[in-house]
C-alpha cells in the first residue's frame, strides 16, 4: 500500500505566463498529483488582472493575488491603493503583491520602486491581507521601509524566495514575517541560504516554486511548474530534521495562518 500523498501548498507561481499557455489543465493537474493542493498565482502588471482572475476561477485550490513587480514599476502606472482594496473583494483574492525592491535588474528606478512598495504596504494593512515581497539586492532599504510600515500598523507578510542575507532575515523574522523556500533553497551551492531558513522558527516557513522559474533538481534549468513543490519540501524537510509529512503539514499549517483567505478554498 502506497503512503498517501504529503499535502502541499505552492504560495507563489505564475500560471498566467505564456510558458504554461498550452498546456495549463496539466500543469494543474500534475500539482494535485504531487500532493499540491492549493496555488497561489501572482499577477505582477495590474493590466493582467483579467487572465490571472480568470484562470483562479478556473480552477478549484487556485487562488491570486496582484501588485506591481519592483522590475515593473518603473514602466507601469503606479497602482492605488483604491484600487488593491478593489481587487481584494473578490473571493480567491488572498494577498497584495508581488511588490518590493530589486536594485540587481533596476537600480535605477529605486525612487519608485519605495513609492510603489509604500503603497502596497498601506493596501495591505488596510485589507487585512499578506504582502508578498520581492527583494533582491535591496537589504537596508526593505529592513527599514518594512520596519517603519509595521511600526504605524502591523501587517501580514512573507519574504517569497527569500535569498538574502542573515541580517534582513533576522529583521523580518522579528518583524513577524514568513521566509518563503522556493527551488533556490534545494541548489548545491546555496548552503548559505539553508544555513539561514536553519535558524529560522519552523513556523515562518512557506513552500513555493516562482514558477516558471528556479525549477528545483532534478529539473534545474528547465520550467518550474507547481508539482515542483515536492522537491523543494523534501529539501526543506531535510534542512528542518523533519520526515517529508511532517515538514508538509507545518508548511501548510504557516499559509493556513497567514493567507487565512485561503484556508478553505
Amino acid at each position: 500500500m502506497t503512503a498517501p500523498l504529503p499535502l502541499l501548498v505552492d504560495s507563489h507561481c505564475h500560471l498566467d505566463f505564456p510558458d504554461f499557455a498550452e498546456e495549463l489543465p496539466e500543469v494543474v493537474a500534475r500539482a494535485r498529483a504531487a500532493g499540491v493542493s492549493r496555488m497561489v498565482t501572482i499577477c505582477t502588471r495590474l493590466r493582467n488582472v483579467p487572465q490571472v482572475r480568470a484562470i483562479s476561477e478556473s480552477y478549484e485550490g487556485v487562488f491570486w493575488a496582484a501588485g506591481t513587480h519592483p522590475m515593473s514599476a518603473a514602466e507601469e502606472p503606479l497602482a492605488s491603493i483604491e484600487e488593491l482594496v478593489t481587487l481584494a473583494a473578490h473571493p480567491k483574492f488572498v494577498g497584495i503583491g508581488e511588490t518590493g525592491l530589486d536594485y540587481h535588474y533596476t537600480a535605477e528606478s529605486a525612487k519608485i520602486q519605495k513609492v510603489s512598495l509604500r503603497l502596497h504596504i498601506e493596501a495591505a494593512q488596510e485589507t487585512g491581507l499578506p504582502l508578498i515581497i520581492h527583494s533582491r539586492a535591496a537589504d537596508d532599504d526593505m529592513a527599514a521601509i518594512l520596519t517603519e510600515g509595521m511600526k504605524r500598523k502591523p501587517f501580514g507578510c512573507v519574504m517569497h524566495c527569500f535569498s538574502s542575507g542573515p541580517e534582513l532575515a533576522r529583521v523580518t523574522l522579528e518583524l513577524g514575517c514568513y521566509l518563503s523556500m522556493s527551488g533556490v533553497a534545494t541548489f548545491p551551492k546555496s548552503q548559505e541560504i539553508r544555513d539561514i531558513f536553519k535558524t529560522a522558527p519552523l513556523d515562518r516557513i512557506l513552500l513555493e516554486t516562482d514558477a516558471p522559474y528556479l525549477a528545483p533538481p532534478p529539473f534545474r534549468g528547465r520550467r518550474n511548474e507547481p508539482a515542483y513543490t515536492a522537491h523543494t519540501a523534501k529539501i526543506g524537510a531535510e534542512v528542518f530534521g523533519l520526515s517529508l509529512p511532517d515538514f508538509a503539514a507545518a508548511t501548510t499549517a504557516n499559509f493556513d495562518r497567514l493567507f487565512a483567505k485561503a484556508r478553505h478554498g
